[in-house]
């Protein structure tokens, strides 16, 4: 799986909450300035090159939705984003997180159980 540029997640956001649409139920989505139909529909045909997205054709019209879940992606980035920045340590993360947020001992401590539960949760599935 690759990471997704900006405009893609964009997109991408948008179809997992509507499920499926057309170019222009995507566009209808979007926050202003909105960009071209041909743009949002050249980004559509980029994720459904890197198999993120797939298409039922009606005619012409191409009505698009998702491949990969967003649970999945979600993962996927967290896992680079941590990886690459701490070194896959989810204890240093936090830490970074606890100083640029100014969070107590007893936070952080509950942010730790919480993640170990999950974790537990996790290797029991």
């Amino acid at each position: 799986m690759k990471e997704l540029t900006k405009a893609e997640e964009q997109v991408m956001q948008i179809l997992w909450q509507i499920e499926k649409g057309f170019v222009k139920d995507i566009i209808e989505k979007m926050d202003p300035p909105k960009p071209a139909y041909n743009t949002v529909s050249t980004i559509v045909r980029i994720l459904e090159q890197k198999g993120f997205v797939a298409h039922n054709a009606y005619g012409k019209t191409h009505e698009y939705y998702p491949l990969i879940a967003k649970e999945k992606y979600s993962k996927f980035y967290f896992n680079n984003f941590l990886s690459g920045y701490f070194n896959g340590s989810f204890e240093r993360l936090v830490s970074f997180f606890a100083k640029e947020n100014d969070l107590d001992i007893k936070e952080v401590e509950e942010l730790m159980r919480h993640a170990r539960s999950e974790q537990k949760d996790k290797d029991n599935e």
